[in-house]
């Protein structure tokens, strides 16, 4: 019985074994192409793509890098993705030109192989608040130490340049390639991908052996519809845009029911600028003023201002425009060229509507009941004191302060309970109506 129990153990691990080997893609090299800001979908696009190449037991995973920074909380996920990694994760800051700045400074010093192409540069990860200005003094002191400690961690965890480091976020120091090797902030520069690979083969990655590549399959990741929608909604720019779209939508469709289409597409409008919103670093004062700028648009077609209401709207709007997104980049806030043409844009909308408001409440009543005073018509029954008369094709009851004969042209000064009050006309008064 122990016999056979041995041998099924054996069986069962041999099976396990060969098919971890079936499994695994020792001689493939993952590629991550990224060349945009960093956000939540460029950050969860990273992380799933180190997670697939870690389950498939790839020899090692590629980052290639070329970003102006962006959001520090999507920074320290795909740091802490490359921390957690169990293949050797490269960044290479690749093509030519390219750059790793800000956030891509942190991600860059995080790799266990950090390289860079000839003609790329690497730093300026000093934070920064929102529309591009200095953080205030306090709060700057707050945020400046924070990120510090936190690269200054990465670089020794890593064995490069902390003084460097420090440097790129305090002073926003900025290198070549070739300064960056020669202050031991990367590990080596490449040509390209294929040269990349050629000197990493043979390399010992600390804690997790040595890297053979000799003749590996290159595997570019390509970004799936869900990470092309997250990443493209998460844009500061894209967000706003779908946030007043919606808010405009629902607008049309609570003042005219029954339109449908402003509706729905303002419904889903609201409902992608709320998803791209929770990823985002949002200023709900700005998010608020936004609102109430829309209120102050439709209190102007309710209230007369003589267009305080809407200097007030234009305002609200412009300044939520601009405080809307607490980003560390000017990449993840809204852009000027976004903000002028669609605060423009909304501004002259409502302020059409209300002018269009406020004169059809200057015209006379056309139709209704209210459109009959002023009509003029003829005497159909003798009024004395109350008789018929024919008004804009219709036979209406009508009463008057004296006799009126039949034939008479008379004109309504008056309706109540569906009872005209009418006078007396010159048979010199032309009617607007028989």
């Amino acid at each position: 019985m122990m016999q056979t129990t041995k041998i099924i153990t054996i069986l069962l691990a041999a099976i396990i074994l060969w098919g971890g080997a079936a499994y695994a893609q020792s001689d493939t090299v993952y590629v991550i192409p990224v060349a945009d800001a960093i956000s939540p979908g460029v950050a969860d696009y990273i992380e799933k793509g180190i997670e697939k190449a870690s389950e498939v037991g790839a020899a090692c995973i590629i980052i290639e890098l070329d970003t102006p920074g962006g959001l520090a909380d999507s920074m320290r996920n795909i740091v802490m993705a490359i921390y957690k990694s169990d293949i050797p994760v490269v960044v290479f800051v690749s093509p030519s030109g390219a750059r790793a700045a800000s956030a891509g400074v942190m991600i860059t010093m995080a790799a266990d192989i950090a390289a860079m192409a000839p003609g790329t540069n690497i730093g300026a990860a000093h934070p920064v608040g929102a529309g591009g200005q200095e953080i205030n003094e306090t709060m700057e002191d707050k945020v400046t130490n924070d990120m510090v400690a936190y690269v200054k961690g990465i670089a020794k965890k890593r064995g490069r340049n902390e003084e460097w480091a420090e440097k790129a976020v305090r002073e926003s120091v900025s290198v070549t390639a070739s300064e960056a090797l020669e202050n031991n902030i990367i590990d080596l520069i490449a040509e390209d991908m294929d040269d990349l690979i050629k000197q990493i083969n043979g390399r010992e990655v600390p804690g997790r052996g040595t890297l053979d590549l000799d003749d590996p399959k290159q595997v570019v990741m390509k970004e799936t519809l869900r990470d092309k929608v997250l990443k493209t909604i998460s844009n500061p720019n894209i967000a706003y845009i779908l946030l007043l779209i919606g808010l405009a939508g629902l607008y049309f469709e609570l003042s005219h029911p029954g339109a449908i289409f402003p509706g729905v597409i303002g419904g889903i409008a609201i409902i992608l600028a709320f998803f791209a919103l929770q990823t985002l670093p949002v200023n709900y004062a700005g998010f608020l003023l936004i609102i109430l700028s829309v209120v102050f648009f439709i209190m102007e077609m309710k209230i007369t201002s003589y267009g305080l209401l809407s200097v007030a709207g234009v305002v609200s709007l412009l300044l939520g425009s601009i405080m809307l997104f607490e980003g560390d980049s000017p990449e993840m806030r809204v852009a000027w060229k976004v903000i002028i043409p669609t605060v423009t844009l909304i501004s002259a909308f409502f302020i059409f509507v209300a002018g269009m408001v406020f004169r059809a409440h200057g015209l006379q009543p056309r139709t209704g009941v209210s459109g009959l005073i002023g009509q003029v018509g003829v005497v159909r029954n003798t009024i004395d004191p109350e008789g018929k008369v024919f008004v804009r094709g219709e036979l209406w009851n009508a009463e008057a302060g004296s006799a009126i004969p039949e034939g008479a042209k008379v004109r309504v000064v008056n309706v109540a309970n569906l009872l005209l009050e009418v006078e007396a006309v010159e048979e010199t008064t032309e009617p607007n109506t028989a």
